[in-house]
């Protein structure tokens, strides 16, 4: 039992856009979410509010900060449309952050995508799987404190299964967090590896089946990002897709995260500044509270949540193999803005991982990325030989209460290592 959730990175691993091998595009202006245009469509159509909002829950304040995130339809890229790959290499490029309208977004099933049993690409179906897993998240949280505690894997060296809130630390001061989760791994639903014990909920063959089916949507999308950015970067057939096998042995997870509303008067992070650890991220949430870090800026954006989108991030991982080409945002987790502070908030994710045995370092074969290392130091900088499970166990652990913090840095250089 190893592996691990999200993991901290760095504001450091910015890279220019580029629209072709070897050509810098110019970096476009950051401008705020109701300020962007390509966020102001999807699918082509005008759009109300009410149809991105989610309408059971108190509004997102529209006097705050919001992040410059791109907003990419999952149908234009299945369709191949030269805007959108275009748009989503640059997201990779500048944030690393972007969303994802699910809606309408289906593969044909004339197309062999995924051979190796990748899962349905189906973004209702993967917005219906979410839903039910909210449903499912909310039952997990609702059971006792001390039934949940057995799942705690930590003296195990695992960081699969359950932490309580305060269980981790945000800073090298020990502060802890506010929030707790439950992180399930690929493996086990798939049948790759042992089965983890975990509460009588989430043994049941329906709630297993649910998972298996997010997971495989999930991986699905995740390939498609990585076969574009593959193309973009040059790299030799299927490189990126190669080292995240959905049936590979890696720490890929599906976690939930709930955090409960803070006092007026002590509202403090719910999740600490981090970059995530491994490749890419897929994330639900329907309140605010994510905030990123925009590149040379120090002031914190929220995140909006959109209705039928998910929230797509890159990794560590994703920084190592391009030499800092793609970019792996700084974000952290606050208490929700405006009239949504005194709601629970909880998040679904799917973290997509390098398999176990993949050593992150600068991959061969692509000139852009040679170009790149070469003109880090001249070329000169040692790279650390660690694997993708080494890796994670030691950030990880080091972000659990009583874990060695130094460990726990990342590619985000001195500033979380304060």
């Amino acid at each position: 039992m190893t592996q691990t959730a999200s993991t901290q990175l760095g504001a450091s691993a910015i890279a220019h856009p580029q629209d072709g091998v070897g050509v810098l595009a110019p970096v476009p202006k950051l401008h705020h979410l109701e300020e962007t245009p390509v966020q102001a469509r999807t699918n082509g159509d005008d759009e109300g509010a009410d149809e991105l909002t989610f309408q059971d829950l108190p509004p997102f304040p529209d006097d705050v900060p919001t992040a410059p995130l791109l907003r990419l339809s999952l149908k234009k890229l299945l369709d191949r449309d030269p805007q959108e790959e275009t748009s989503l290499w640059r997201a990779c490029c500048d944030l690393g952050f972007f969303y994802l309208d699910l809606r309408s977004g289906e593969q044909s099933k004339r197309d062999s995508f995924h051979e190796d049993g990748d899962g349905e690409l189906n973004g209702d179906a993967l917005l219906k799987d979410a839903d039910a897993l909210f449903h499912l998240g909310e039952q997990l949280f609702s059971l006792p404190d001390a039934e949940k505690q057995k799942y705690d894997f930590k003296d195990q060296g695992s960081y699969f299964g359950y932490k309580g809130l305060g269980s981790g630390v945000l800073d090298s001061k020990g502060t802890r967090d506010r929030n707790e989760f439950y992180n399930t791994s690929k493996d086990d639903h798939l049948g790759l590896s042992e089965r983890l014990p975990a509460p009588d909920l989430l043994q049941k063959d329906d709630s297993r089946a649910l998972l298996k089916s997010y997971m495989q949507r999930s991986h699905a999308i995740v390939s498609l990002i990585l076969g574009q950015l593959n193309s973009r970067l040059g790299l030799p057939s299927e490189t990126l897709q190669s080292l995240h096998r959905l049936r590979g042995a890696s720490g890929d997870q599906v976690r939930w995260v709930r955090s409960p509303p803070q006092p007026m008067d002590d509202r403090k992070l719910a999740l600490g500044e981090h970059s995530d650890f491994g490749s890419v991220t897929i994330l639900f949430n329907r309140l605010g509270g994510l905030q990123v870090l925009p590149p040379n800026s120090e002031e914190w954006c929220y995140v909006k949540p959109l209705r039928g989108h998910c929230i797509v991030n890159l990794g560590d991982a994703m920084v190592k193999f391009t030499a800092g080409i793609l970019r792996s945002n700084i974000h952290r987790v606050v208490n929700p803005p405006g009239e949504q502070g005194g709601s629970t908030r909880m998040s679904l994710v799917y973290f997509a991982r390098p398999e176990d045995e993949v050593v992150l370092k600068v991959l061969e074969g692509s000139e852009m990325i040679r170009d790149k290392h070469a003109a880090q130091q001249g070329g000169s900088a040692d790279e650390e030989q660690i694997t993708a499970k080494e890796w994670i166990m030691r950030r990880a652990m080091g972000r659990r209460a009583g874990g060695d913090w130094a460990k726990s840095a990342g590619t985000e250089g001195e500033r979380l290592k304060q």
